[in-house]
């Protein structure tokens, strides 16, 4: 539970800190050896030239450690807490024994913290406590093992008031299915014949804090312990503007009691990017589904009116592949999900765990369908139903599916469409009745225009409508058309195995 502001920035100044603590013991120096044995007596000389020398080089790949996620953990929740109590608010965050007995003890309740606290800030931490898991050599589920004590410690330990039972779902389960695509990002961007220089270095650090700070402080300790295995991937980069919207909510908002309450606000010409990586794409020969998430597909948009568009993530927990005939090639099983999207008026975020399958289906030699199909349910948060200067949001079990297509035209073109939907329902809400249904469809038109440039159109639309028994029922939609430049990873778009029509095709 946290009920003052937080923002992202204090929480990587934190962890940045704790690490900077941890660093001090990884020089290894040891304390000078004990002369008392008559033997060490006599000859002191050769004793002394087997002196320990400071442990300048850990070696390579030297295995995996238990501690060290331990220490780094409890390190920086320290430190955290230290800084919420001086700087944030002495009431919340002076935490005791005392305090931290009645929360072991006491009754776990649902709070009701802003929204961006609960659904991003409260996952991204859960996505650092599994990198420091996963960057020290742990597996998927001991790291996620690691965020749920982690998660728990903070609960009962981080602050003064009742632990909070949908903070330790986002922060344990949604900062794994979080955490997991940005390590494998990471690592992907460390990965090289020829070593990392200092770029990739860097980049891997802005993505996965954690698994910069240890290599900095343990070298090539871990190096060698999880290899990706040369995946399927496919990334793009996109930049644009909104060039029209329609928007339309019956919802008023009255940010002043002294004021007259007014309709929702919404910007529009607003600038946008955009990223997308998928890894791990079916059909590549040789590559295997052994390992939680060895396929992915992560989303985050930013905008210059809401940094925090939208943040997706979905990934293979447990499954296999299949073929059908010779064209398709296919990955199915249990996924895990964490979403946020936010567009300006209202917000949804779920972490989720769906049945659902991936695939790669060539039409012709130049023409393949990749899409992946979803169905499953979570646990969600969605708003706005009072508007601003109350809780704007509401808690509940969540089914939810997905229908994803990219249709790629040789290296020219691509055509991607995706349709979500989410109900947000009353059960395990923190609120007796009431429920929410949210859509969302994103289409996208990209071609390539020359090497690994192309342009881009876009059109995204938004519905939610929500409906409890002391309001108005909501009415609120969203749409957006956008242009803009794209930056391509790849020319043929993400197929796999494309070959042009010259060489036999796939």
């Amino acid at each position: 539970m946290n009920t003052a502001p937080v923002s992202p920035p204090r929480h990587a100044v934190m962890f940045s800190a704790a690490c900077a603590l941890l660093l001090l013991p990884s020089a290894g120096f040891a304390e000078d050896p004990v002369l008392d044995t008559p033997a060490q007596q006599a000859a002191p000389t050769a004793f002394a030239a087997e002196k320990p020398k400071p442990v300048l080089d850990w070696g390579q790949g030297a295995g995996k450690s238990y501690l060290v996620p331990a220490m780094e953990i409890v390190g920086e929740e320290f430190l955290l807490n230290q800084y919420d109590r001086h700087f944030i608010d002495a009431g919340v965050y002076g935490s005791s024994w005392n305090s931290f007995q009645e929360n072991v003890t006491g009754k776990w309740v649902y709070d009701s913290d802003p929204f961006a606290i609960n659904q991003f800030l409260h996952p991204y931490q859960g996505s650092l406590y599994h990198g420091m898991a996963r960057s020290a050599g742990l597996n998927y589920w001991e790291s996620m093992g690691y965020t749920f004590l982690g998660s728990a410690l903070w609960e009962t330990a981080g602050e003064t008031g009742a632990a909070s039972i949908n903070d330790q779902f986002t922060t344990s389960i949604g900062g794994s299915f979080l955490g997991e695509p940005l390590y494998r990002m990471a690592s992907l961007l460390l990965e090289s014949n020829n070593g990392p220089g200092f770029w990739s270095e860097l980049g891997a650090a802005a993505i996965s804090p954690p698994t910069g700070f240890n290599r900095l402080a343990y070298g090539k300790r871990f190096d060698g312990v999880f290899r990706s295995y040369n995946p399927a991937v496919y990334t793009r980069l996109q930049l644009g503007m909104n060039l029209n919207a329609t928007v339309h909510s019956n919802v008023n908002v009255n940010p002043d009691a002294t004021q007259p309450a007014m309709p929702q606000s919404y910007q529009r010409g607003e600038g946008v990017a955009d990223f997308t990586m998928a890894y791990g794409l079916p059909g590549k020969h040789g590559y295997s589904y052994d390992r939680p998430f060895d396929y992915f597909l992560f989303q985050f948009t930013a905008a210059s009116s809401n940094v925090f568009e939208n943040i997706m993530s979905r990934g293979l927990l447990y499954g296999t592949d299949y073929a059908v005939g010779k064209s398709y090639r296919g990955v199915w099983g249990v996924y895990g999900i964490y979403d946020y999207i936010a567009p300006q008026i209202f917000r949804i975020s779920t972490t989720a765990v769906a049945l659902g399958t991936t695939g790669q289906w060539w039409l012709s030699q130049r023409i393949a369908l990749q899409g992946s199909a979803l169905a499953g349910a979570g646990y969600g948060s969605a708003g706005t139903i009072r508007g601003i200067g109350e809780r704007d949001y509401h808690n509940g079990i969540t089914p939810q599916g997905l229908l994803a297509t990219r249709l790629i035209f040789g290296d020219r073109a691509s055509f991607d469409m995706t349709v979500r939907d989410y109900y947000v329902s009353g059960m395990a809400s923190g609120e007796s009745s009431g429920s929410e249904n949210i859509a969302r469809a994103d289409t996208s038109l990209t071609v390539r225009v020359f090497n690994l440039h192309g342009i881009m159109l876009k059109y995204v639309a938004s519905q939610r409508d929500a409906s409890y028994p002391d309001l108005p029922a909501t009415h609120q939609r969203v749409g957006s058309i956008s242009l803009g430049y794209s930056f391509l990873g790849q020319t043929h778009f993400g197929a796999v195995d494309w070959r042009p029509a010259s060489e036999g095709g796939p």
